[in-house]
């Protein structure tokens, strides 16, 4: 597309479009040399022609956010289940927080924030319903068999395999440094396409701490929320007053009255500058650490023992005091632990039904397993793809 632009009473033709290799250009220009570069990607699995006006990690993002499974990570439960309330975390909005925080980081260190974006929108794909409760049962269910359940290695099983909606392949065929980047949890367990010593790219250890940024902070907001954590039981902990000194020194001392408007507005500014916190801590932590250990290049980071992204010890001593507190008091409150356990014996009664019966499950579920695959790793993709609701549905149905 071709704009006419008047200087001086003088037209100029100006080409606003962008292509591929005018991008890739860009692209080496601003990243750090450390930064997992498009130009220096591995390709992917299956060989395509290459978007003209996107880049490889761009166009990988756009088939995170358009598949069947990302959609459905609205009605999966975070922590409280997901109809608990409208404006309590799911998995998607979760999802969306880490990929914003992790944006935030790469750019600020140079590194690439599209890679970090697709790792984070991508990671809980293969969560199943009703959170760690739902993974606890569906992983006892397998190690029955022999097996195990483990929620990144499944959303990496979904995106090489179980979404099919390309002719000629399965999976979305992403880029082989965003699989390589799910596999935060013991990758070396696993088949990856690069070799490395810690973490195949730095993109990926900045997703992994994102990860943990997102879920302290809006687990505490929704514990606050829910009346199952207190102000004073969370008052007590250091973030929390770091957070609330910086909060009062920018708007004086707000005052938590009886009406909501006073206590939202008070937590989510606290809760704001808990995460500003980490941030600035991560950031100022890890440039120390690629300085002191003179990381260069993207083999640097390849060949180099240890996380290079990380918080300073004393962010950390907070944010484990803090864990624990919600360990205790959110994670294994009644209120909370009741619906999970519910969970809990939903996946397993299905677990054990679709075993005696497998022909109850949809066609295209049933028929891979006439083709010779184990019922057992059948079963488990499509509970592991169930939403909250439809798995009550389902066990219901029973």
């Amino acid at each position: 597309m071709v704009y006419l632009a008047t200087v001086n009473n003088a037209c100029y033709n100006i080409r606003m479009i962008k292509n591929l290799r005018q991008l890739l250009k860009e692209e080496d220009r601003i990243l750090a040399p450390y930064a997992m570069k498009s130009s220096a990607s591995l390709g992917r699995v299956h060989e395509e022609p290459e978007d003209p006006y996107r880049l490889p990690f761009q166009r990988d993002r756009d088939r995170i956010i358009h598949c069947r499974s990302f959609r459905r990570l609205q009605a999966k439960t975070q922590v409280l289940v997901s109809y608990y309330g409208d404006h309590y975390r799911d998995r998607l909005t979760h999802s969306m927080e880490v990929s914003q925080i992790a944006r935030d980081i790469c750019r600020n260190l140079g590194l690439n924030e599209d890679l970090a974006e697709c790792i984070s929108l991508a990671h809980d794909l293969g969560h199943p319903p009703f959170g760690h409760g739902g993974q606890e049962a569906l992983d006892s269910a397998m190690k029955e068999h022999g097996l195990h359940f483990e929620h990144n290695e499944q959303s990496h099983r979904i995106i090489e395999k179980l979404e099919k909606i390309y002719p000629g392949f399965e999976g979305l065929n992403l880029s082989k440094e965003v699989l390589d980047g799910l596999l935060k949890h013991n990758p070396h367990k696993y088949k990856t396409y690069t070799k490395f010593v810690t973490s195949p790219h730095l993109e990926a250890q900045v997703m992994d701490l994102s990860d943990e940024i997102a879920y302290i902070n809006h687990d505490v907001d929704d514990g606050i929320r829910a009346d199952i954590i207190s102000l004073s039981g969370i008052g007590k902990f250091e973030l929390w007053k770091d957070a609330e000194k910086v909060v009062q020194k920018k708007y004086g001392k707000l005052e938590v009255g009886k009406d909501a408007d006073s206590k939202r507005i008070y937590v989510s500014r606290i809760v704001s500058k808990m995460i500003s916190l980490m941030i600035g801590d991560l950031l100022d932590t890890t440039s120390e650490n690629l300085q002191k250990n003179k990381i260069n290049s993207l083999d640097a980071v390849r060949t180099h023992k240890g996380k290079l992204v990380s918080f300073s010890e004393p962010m950390m001593a907070k944010q484990k005091e803090l864990r624990a507190f919600l360990m205790k008091k959110f994670y294994l409150n009644p209120k909370v632990e009741k619906r999970i356990s519910h969970g809990r014996r939903v996946i397993k009664k299905l677990f054990s039904h679709y075993l005696l019966h497998p022909a109850l499950m949809p066609a295209q579920y049933y028929n891979v397993i006439i083709g010779g695959e184990r019922p057992e790793i059948v079963i488990k993709d499509y509970i592991a793809g169930m939403t909250d609701p439809f798995a009550e549905v389902a066990a219901k149905d029973l």
